[in-house]
């Protein structure tokens, strides 16, 4: 299985610490980002960052992850509530899916409790602000660690 995660995220990610930071905080997509790596490196995890205010973007990336990803974040952002195309891609990925969203989108307007990606994605995580990034490549890399020893017996 392949050691490295795509980490993708979606519109309006990219005004990360400007937009809204009583709901989102005040770290930046760089500051996510960064995170993220730092704790990829601890269980020696490539990573491939996006962001997209493109939904096709979003789509040719996932495509781009069934042929070299042993894991998907996402934090598709508004395509999470609109999009069946994102879920379509991620339904030919075979690899593990985390859903990651920073605000608790159950405690927000009822638009947002309903997403396409939870219909695919192995888990989900709302509400713990950026550290749920950190949290989903933790869960990512030990998945992959998991499959590894499995492919070995």
């Amino acid at each position: 299985m392949s050691r490295l995660i795509f980490i993708l995220n979606g519109p309006n990610l990219n005004l990360l610490g400007k937009r809204q930071p009583h709901i989102y905080g005040h770290e930046t997509m760089a500051d996510v980002e960064a995170m993220c790596r730092a704790e990829a490196a601890k269980h020696n995890i490539e990573v491939r960052f996006h962001q997209t205010n493109r939904e096709y973007e979003m789509i040719d990336w996932i495509h781009e992850a069934r042929e070299s990803a042993g894991g998907i974040l996402i934090n598709s952002a508004a395509f999470t509530h609109t999009s069946v195309a994102v879920l379509d891609a991620l339904n030919t990925f075979d690899g593990p899916v985390i859903e990651c969203h920073i605000s608790q989108v159950h405690k927000r307007e009822a638009f947002r409790h309903h997403s396409y990606v939870s219909m695919r994605a192995d888990a989900v995580l709302a509400g713990f602000g950026t550290q749920g990034y950190v949290l989903g490549v933790q869960r990512l890399a030990f998945l992959i660690n998991a499959a590894e020893k499995a492919a070995k017996k």
